[in-house]
Protein backbone atom coordinates (compact mmCIF):
# COMPACT_ATOMS: atom_id res chain seq x y z
CA UNK A 1 0.00 0.00 0.00
CA UNK A 2 1.38 3.45 -0.73
CA UNK A 3 0.36 6.47 1.39
CA UNK A 4 0.57 9.77 0.93
CA UNK A 5 1.41 11.62 4.13
CA UNK A 6 0.69 15.28 4.09
CA UNK A 7 2.18 17.77 6.58
CA UNK A 8 5.94 16.16 6.66
CA UNK A 9 8.52 17.97 6.13
CA UNK A 10 11.85 16.44 7.60
CA UNK A 11 13.82 13.68 8.58
CA UNK A 12 12.41 14.32 12.17
CA UNK A 13 9.02 13.76 10.28
CA UNK A 14 10.11 10.22 9.27
CA UNK A 15 10.83 9.24 12.31
CA UNK A 16 8.04 9.91 13.64
CA UNK A 17 5.95 8.42 11.13
CA UNK A 18 8.38 5.43 10.97
CA UNK A 19 7.83 4.50 14.98
CA UNK A 20 4.10 4.94 14.85
CA UNK A 21 4.23 2.85 11.61
CA UNK A 22 6.18 0.16 13.97
CA UNK A 23 3.51 0.15 16.95
CA UNK A 24 1.32 -1.71 13.92
CA UNK A 25 1.54 -5.31 14.62
CA UNK A 26 2.27 -7.94 11.68
CA UNK A 27 2.60 -4.39 9.56
CA UNK A 28 6.04 -4.70 7.05
CA UNK A 29 7.42 -1.23 6.27
CA UNK A 30 9.50 -1.16 3.11
CA UNK A 31 9.97 2.54 3.32
CA UNK A 32 9.37 5.58 4.64
CA UNK A 33 10.42 9.37 3.50
CA UNK A 34 9.30 13.24 3.53
CA UNK A 35 5.37 12.46 1.95
CA UNK A 36 5.24 9.08 1.57
CA UNK A 37 5.39 5.23 2.89
CA UNK A 38 5.00 1.97 1.65
CA UNK A 39 3.83 -0.59 3.48
CA UNK A 40 3.19 -4.36 3.17
CA UNK A 41 -0.63 -4.99 5.05
CA UNK A 42 -4.08 -6.68 5.07
CA UNK A 43 -6.88 -4.60 5.33
CA UNK A 44 -6.90 -4.21 9.56
CA UNK A 45 -3.53 -3.40 9.39
CA UNK A 46 -4.30 -0.71 6.82
CA UNK A 47 -6.56 1.34 8.60
CA UNK A 48 -4.36 0.46 12.08
CA UNK A 49 -1.45 2.19 9.93
CA UNK A 50 -3.61 4.80 8.67
CA UNK A 51 -4.81 5.58 12.18
CA UNK A 52 -1.15 5.65 13.45
CA UNK A 53 -0.39 8.25 11.10
CA UNK A 54 -3.02 10.53 11.94
CA UNK A 55 -2.30 10.20 15.89
CA UNK A 56 1.10 10.94 14.92
CA UNK A 57 -0.21 14.59 13.46
CA UNK A 58 0.15 13.80 9.87
CA UNK A 59 -3.21 13.16 7.10
CA UNK A 60 -2.82 10.32 5.67
CA UNK A 61 -4.12 9.33 1.76
CA UNK A 62 -4.11 6.18 0.15
CA UNK A 63 -2.27 6.64 -3.40
CA UNK A 64 -3.03 4.05 -5.95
Amino acid sequence: MNIAIEGMHCDACVRRVRMALEKVEGLAIRDVKVGSAIVDADAAQQAAALEAIQKAGYQPHVSV
